[in-house]
C-alpha cells in the first residue's frame, strides 16, 4: 500500500476492490493470520479503534488533533461504523483519560424522565425522587459525556442541552442554583442533522454549537482494506480456547471480501463470532456451516429466505452433536448455547437428529 501500511504479502489492497488472495498451503494461510496478528498488535489504538487504509488514517489523524481540546466533537456514520469507539479513542488518548467516560444513548432514554437523567433532580423534585441524584452531565465533570444518536434527543431538551454547553453549568431539576462542570461534550448520529435543521426537527443553535469539530467515520464497504484486520481481531476476541483458529481458507476470505456489510463493523464481527461458534477449527472455512454462501453473495437476505438459516442452524447442531457423541450440553458447549436453547431446538426439529 503506498501509504505505507501493509497487508501481509500475498494481500491485494481492498481498496482496488479485489479479495486477498492467501498464497496456497496450509503453512502459508497459518503464516498470513499470524502475521495478521502481528500487525494488529502494532497498529492497536488506546481506544480499541482499527483500521490502516487510507479513510482510517484520516480519522486517526483528526483524533489527534481533537483529543487534547475541550471543544465538542459531533461524529457522524451510518450503524455499526465505530462512532462511541471514536470518541473513547478521543477521551482514552487525550488529557481527561482519566477522567470518566459516560456514555448514554439518547434514543433509550425514557421520555418522562431523560431530564432528570441527564441533568440530575433535587429530592422532591417530582414524584419518587426521594434523594437528591446527580445527573449524567455532572458524573461526566472532568470527563467525558458521550451522546449517542442525539438526532433523537426531545426538542424541548435541545434548548436545556444547549444552555448547559454554552454556560459550563447544570441545574438539577427542583434546584434553584446550578453547578459549574467542566464536562466534555462528544456526539454522534447516523440522522443527517442539518436536514432535521431545515425541517425544524432539531435547533439549528444546537447544532453549531455541537458541529464545532466533525467527524465522518466511513462504512465499511469504503474501507475494505481493514477488514482483514477487523476478522483478525474479532477472532482473537470470540476465540475458542477449546478450537482455535490457526488458519483462514481462502474461500473465507473472498467471501468477507465481497460483501458490502451493510450493518458495517458490528455486522462483521457479528458474523465473525457465529463463524466461530458454528465452525470446528483450527481452520477457518466455508465447509461446516460457517458461512452462507447466498447471503454472503448479496447485499441483503430476502425476509422469505429465512429457511436458509434453519437449515445451517440444523446443520451446525447435527455437526456438534456428531462430534459429541449425542452429548447435547457438550454440543450446546461447542455451540455457544444454553442447554435449555438446544433442547428447544430439537423439539422444535421434533426429530432424531443423531
Amino acid at each position: 500500500m503506498a501509504d505505507g501500511s501493509r497487508l501481509p504479502e500475498g494481500f491485494l489492497c481492498a481498496d482496488e476492490a479485489h479479495p486477498p488472495k492467501p498464497r496456497p498451503g496450509s503453512q502459508a494461510l497459518s503464516l498470513e493470520l499470524r502475521e495478521l496478528r502481528s500487525q494488529l498488535e502494532s497498529t492497536a489504538s488506546p481506544g480499541g479503534l482499527i483500521g490502516v487504509s487510507p479513510r482510517m488514517r484520516t480519522i486517526h489523524n483528526l483524533i489527534d488533533k481533537a483529543r487534547d481540546h475541550t471543544f465538542p466533537v459531533l461524529i457522524f456514520g451510518e450503524t455499526g461504523t465505530g462512532k462511541e469507539l471514536v470518541a473513547r479513542c478521543i477521551h482514552s488518548s487525550g488529557s481527561r483519560k482519566y477522567g470518566a467516560f459516560v456514555a448514554v444513548d439518547c434514543s433509550c432514554l425514557t421520555p418522562t424522565l431523560i431530564e432528570s437523567e441527564l441533568f440530575g433532580h433535587t429530592r422532591g423534585a417530582f414524584t419518587g425522587a426521594d434523594s437528591t441524584k446527580k445527573g449524567l452531565v455532572e458524573a461526566a465533570d472532568a470527563g467525558t459525556l458521550f451522546l449517542d444518536e442525539l438526532g433523537e434527543l426531545p426538542k424541548e431538551l435541545q434548548a436545556k442541552l444547549l444552555r448547559v454547553i454554552q454556560e459550563r453549568e447544570v441545574r438539577l431539576v427542583g434546584a434553584t442554583d446550578a453547578k459549574a462542570i467542566n464536562t466534555r461534550f462528544i456526539a454522534a448520529t447516523q440522522r443527517d442533522l442539518k436536514h432535521d435543521v431545515e425541517v425544524g426537527a432539531f435547533r439549528e443553535d444546537l447544532y453549531y454549537r455541537l458541529n464545532v469539530f466533525p467527524i465522518k467515520m466511513p462504512p465499511l464497504r469504503d474501507r475494505k482494506a481493514d477488514i482483514p484486520l477487523l476478522v483478525t481481531a474479532f477472532l482473537t476476541k470470540h476465540a475458542d480456547s477449546m478450537r482455535p483458529i490457526e488458519t483462514i481458507c481462502q474461500d473465507f476470505w473472498r467471501a468477507v471480501m465481497s460483501r458490502d456489510w451493510p450493518g458495517n463493523v458490528r455486522e462483521l464481527e457479528n458474523f465473525v463470532a457465529r463463524c466461530v461458534a458454528l465452525g470446528f477449527g483450527p481452520t477457518l472455512r466455508d465447509e461446516d456451516g460457517c458461512l452462507i454462501p447466498e447471503e454472503i453473495g448479496n447485499n441483503t437476505l430476502a425476509e422469505t429466505d429465512t429457511h436458509r438459516l434453519d437449515s445451517i442452524e440444523r446443520h451446525a447442531i447435527v455437526k456438534a452433536l456428531k462430534e459429541t457423541k449425542g452429548d447435547k450440553i457438550a454440543a450446546a458447549r461447542i455451540l455457544g448455547i444454553g442447554k435449555t436453547t438446544i433442547y428447544r431446538k430439537l423439539r422444535q426439529y421434533s426429530q432424531n437428529l443423531i
